[in-house]
């Protein structure tokens, strides 16, 4: 049961990252083809490389909290074995891509040394519907 003491964090949004690698590149561009086609997200360029907390190449999308019901389940059936993490976005980034993660797949251990206990700048945020 959960501590009625302590208030949840405000939900702002979502991002999900997309790992890929050499071998499972075109299965990416394949689903990110596909959000792109389906639904009004806001998708990030293929890393190539490692970035951030992300120690293997992925790309980013982000999406409001009204778009979650049909992005997930979409992300869900579609992913052709790519593993996704898949985060809210709070006043926390350790805690979103830690203690708040979702994944679909394999989770990767992520680098979180390198982020701060802050929230998003406004690129990194859904644009207003």
């Amino acid at each position: 049961m959960s501590d009625a003491s302590k208030a949840s964090p405000q939900i702002y949004g979502y991002h999900a990252h997309v790992y890929y690698d050499a071998e499972t590149l075109p299965a990416a561009e394949r689903l990110r083809a596909g959000l792109a086609a389906s639904f009004p997200v806001e998708l990030g360029a293929f890393s190539g490389a490692e970035v951030g907390p992300h120690p293997v190449p992925q790309f980013q999308i982000i999406f409001t909290k009204a778009q979650f019901q049909d992005v997930v389940p979409w992300l869900m059936v579609n992913r052709e074995g790519l593993d996704i993490l898949i985060h809210p976005l709070t006043d926390d980034m350790v805690d979103d891509h830690s203690v708040y993660a979702l994944w679909l797949g394999a989770p990767i251990a992520l680098k979180l040394h390198t982020m701060q206990r802050r929230g998003y700048r406004d690129a990194l945020l859904p644009k207003a519907a």
